[in-house]
């Protein structure tokens, strides 16, 4: 079990940042939660640009924290990565931080139906988003 015994502190804030630690690993998440990616290739098409290295490493860390479980695809010549349910519950942070970046980010690329979706219809944005990740 991923728990803060193996972080310098039990701050659930030190918690939280030992288990991300850099913005790679956010993205990924991103990814997951509201991209539709599953794979590598597909991880490595985004545009922040992530380094074959830098993506193995970090969905090793996200895969031993508990947050995603990976599975041979389909034809077997490629990996599936998936949401744990700990890595699902992590939706409602994700959205507060896009909403709060909308806020701060005059070039956001947040669409504006999905703020005011956000504002006004939280609860149903949160299932439409789970439903897809089933």
């Amino acid at each position: 079990m991923h728990d803060s015994a193996q972080c310098r502190s039990n701050c659930p804030i030190n918690f939280v940042l030992e288990t991300f630690g850099d913005k790679w690993t956010l993205l990924i998440v991103r990814d997951l939660l509201f991209k539709e990616k599953r794979t590598s290739g597909e991880f490595l098409n985004s545009a922040e640009g992530i380094s074959t290295n830098i993506l193995a490493e970090r969905l090793r860390r996200l895969e031993d924290a508990g947050i995603i479980t990976s599975a041979p695809a389909e034809d077997r010549r490629s990996t599936v990565y998936s949401l744990t349910q700990k890595g699902k519950d992590l939706l409602p942070i994700m959205l507060e931080m896009t909403a709060w970046s909308a806020k701060y980010d005059a070039q956001t690329n947040a669409p504006a139906n999905f703020l005011e979706m956000f504002r006004d219809r939280k609860r149903q944005l949160i299932a439409g988003i789970l439903a897809k990740l089933k």
